[in-house]
């Protein structure tokens, strides 16, 4: 209810009930600024022009929230190579700003703190320098700020410690300095900080041990010094803290033991973690006795002559020195050869920092971007989802190194609603990835996790099985992963030349076109785990064909997450490739009869070898001329007898008449026969 009453949530109200239109205001000039910034070379952003409408879709990685102002811009990996510019603050409602993975330089604009909205914000794995802007410590509604793998310089600004609803804090790689902010301690959301491999020095605030959330806290490669608080222990491996040999510890894995010398050390720096309110009665070799038997446990002096205590002392003492000069000895060899493996000096371009990043042991912070799935969590536990759906999550991690940050190079293709990578998972396994902007899903919550719930059921061998999924409000965008089908689309295999290696001999068209009529049976079947269910958009790019040629129907369920405008421009696609079902003119629905009219027309496609059925062909069907009919990259090579069946099938399927037209069974019956 906070934000509803927020000023700047006002704002946006207002400026919706005044202008309908993105066109032309203010928000479309701090666009074509921020363009001419970001991508000075002009290579990437082309979509985005003066005359076009940053919320009617056209402006690649722009989204806009329900009052037309725009909330997103996910510009990650797609090579910009500008500055950030100040215009981006004049976007007043924007609520994620995603240009990781790029290599953008210059500063962090101090402008940007006057996005009171901004929730995340993304500028990781750039060559951005300067410092980091303590005005950003306004910026109320910040949950995640990920700025790491960069040159940045400076100090962490004690202004940090007003960002109150901060999950995550990324600033690891850069060449930050100074001591560890004690403010930090106050941010009681904060999950995960990741502090690596700069030049910070002096001790952990305590008051970071107390986070109640705190998850992660990685230190590593820096020059910390003094007594890890012992209130890190419950973070277990969440603690990194390897390669400060100042920085001592009891129980931690990561850090060497503290021994008296280290005791002496933070005493005389005046920092004394071990003790209680020192008697100042006592002088101070009392008060270094007594530290030094808390540390090595050792019980209570007794009577012992005085030269036998100082003998003891004196070996004791001794064998100390010689542990802690071997250990400090040891402990920067370790930093050297860290050193050398993982570094990200100025000379790194975006490529080599994304593998300098990938090799750090810290993984890309957060699961969804903060915000993501958590946001439907509540609807999947409403629905008795939630251990189904945990098998199939993936996490941003996961979907961006599988793609390589969304590389052009993985792209197969795209649509007016979605882009398709080509993925490979960290257990080797190739997948392809969908990328749904969320503004193309159903905007009913209930109802998407009901066909989200659906797709996760469908499996049949004929069928491409989806691995899982991702989805991130924040981001704004949803990822569906599915199996990679190696060879492609069938769509490759029509219209090619004889001497092409992609023509198809007769027996692997006798057996794609059997493989679908198994998967649309599938579909249309009720069984346990599933409704009986029609696919809708059956084409020949929606057959992919497999290592061994075989048929899977890719996109089955999908029409049930999709918005209903979204759904109705991919049918315009279909009527114009004669997919489409004519009596869908006159009824406006679908029925098991609409795909089984979509599967005659594949059967004529696979027959002739065309992905385009004229007049004359169809004509050359009815009246049984399969010398004409019949691909003539075959060269003759195919069964005259089986060429008549399933031709004569294809005619029955594409029937004006729906009933007239049989129904899945029969037709897997008449192709057993073939």
């Amino acid at each position: 209810m906070g934000f509803v009453n927020s000023p700047v949530f006002m704002f946006c109200l207002i400026a919706f009930s005044s202008s309908q239109l993105v066109h032309g205001n203010s928000e479309l000039k701090a666009l074509m600024e921020l363009k001419e910034s970001l991508d000075p070379e002009k290579r990437v952003l082309r979509s985005w022009t003066i005359d076009g409408d940053p919320c009617g879709g056209s402006f690649d990685g722009v989204a806009c929230n329900e009052n037309r102002k725009v909330a997103n811009i996910s510009l990650q990996g797609r090579g910009l190579s500008g500055k950030v510019s100040p215009a981006v603050a004049k976007l007043k409602c924007l609520t994620g700003l995603f240009l990781h993975y790029n290599n953008l330089s210059g500063e962090i604009p101090r402008e940007i703190s006057s996005l009171n909205e901004l929730a995340d914000l993304y500028l990781d794995v750039n060559s951005l320098t300067g410092d980091i802007p303590e005005e950003i410590g306004n910026m109320s509604s910040l949950q995640v700020l990920q700025i790491c793998c960069n040159e940045l310089s400076g100090n962490i600004p004690n202004q940090l410690g007003s960002l109150k609803k901060l999950t995550v804090l990324a600033l690891q790689h850069n060449r930050l300095s100074g001591e560890i902010p004690m403010s930090l301690g106050s941010l009681q959301m904060l999950k995960r900080i990741y502090l690596s491999f700069n030049n910070f020095n002096g001790a952990i605030p305590i008051k970071i041990a107390a986070i109640p959330q705190l998850e992660v806290l990685d230190i590593r490669n820096n020059s910390l010094s003094g007594h890890v608080p012992s209130g890190l222990k419950r973070l277990n491996e969440g603690f990194q803290g390897e390669n400060n040999p100042n920085l001592c510890g009891i129980g931690f894995v990561s850090v060497r033991n503290c021994t008296v010398f280290d005791t002496e050390n933070i005493k005389g720096a005046g920092f004394q973690p071990f003790l209680s309110e020192p008697n100042k009665n006592k002088p101070e070799s009392a008060d270094f006795h007594n530290a030094s038997c808390y540390q090595l446990h050792c019980s209570k002096p007794t009577t012992v002559p005085r030269i036998a205590i100082v003998s003891a002392v004196l070996i004791v003492s001794m064998t100390l020195l010689v542990s802690v000069v071997l250990t400090v000895f040891w402990y920067r060899r370790r930093k050297q050869v860290g050193s050398s493996s993982v570094s990200c000096d100025n000379r790194l371009g975006s490529d080599q920092a994304r593998e300098c990043y990938s090799k750090s042991a810290s993984p890309l912070v957060c699961l969804e971007y903060s915000h993501g799935w958590d946001s439907l969590a509540d609807g999947i536990k409403g629905l008795g989802l939630s251990k189904f759906f945990s098998m199939f999550i993936f996490n941003i991690e996961e979907v961006e190194s599988a793609t390589q940050y969304f590389s052009e190079a993985n792209l197969l293709g795209r649509s007016s609603f979605s882009m398709v990578y080509k993925g490979v998972l960290k257990d080797g396994s190739s997948v392809a990835i969908r990328s749904i902007h969320m503004t193309s899903c159903k905007s009913d919550e209930a109802e998407f996790l009901r066909g989200l719930n659906l797709l996760s059921s469908l499996r049949h061998e004929n069928l491409v099985s989806l691995r899982g999924f991702c989805c991130s409000r924040g981001r704004g965008e949803f990822f569906l992963v599915y199996d990679f089908v190696s060879r492609g689309s069938l769509s490759q295999y029509l219209d090619v030349g004889d001497g092409s290696s992609h023509v198809l001999d007769w027996s692997k068209r006798v057996s794609i076109i059997n493989g679908i009529a198994k998967g649309i049976a599938y579909l249309h079947r009720e069984e346990a785990n599933k409704p009986a269910m029609v696919h809708k958009n059956i084409s020949i790019e929606k057959i992919l064909i497999d290592h061994q040629f075989n048929a899977l129907i890719s996109d089955s369920g999908l029409s049930r997450l999709l918005a209903d405008d979204i759904i109705f421009s991919s049918l315009k696609t279909s009527a114009a490739m004669g997919y489409l079902a004519p009596e869908y003119i006159t009824i406006g629905r679908f029925s098991e009869k609409s795909d089984i009219y979509a599967f005659g027309v594949v059967i004529l496609q696979i027959l002739s070898g065309t992905r385009k059925l004229t007049n004359s062909l169809l004509l050359e069907v009815e009246v049984c001329k399969f010398d004409d009919l019949i691909n003539k990259s075959l060269k003759g090579n195919f069964s005259e007898s089986q060429a008549r069946k399933l031709a004569r099938l294809a005619v029955s399927c594409t029937n004006e008449n729906p009933i007239n037209r049989p129904a899945i069974e029969d037709l897997i019956e008449e192709l057993t026969k073939l």
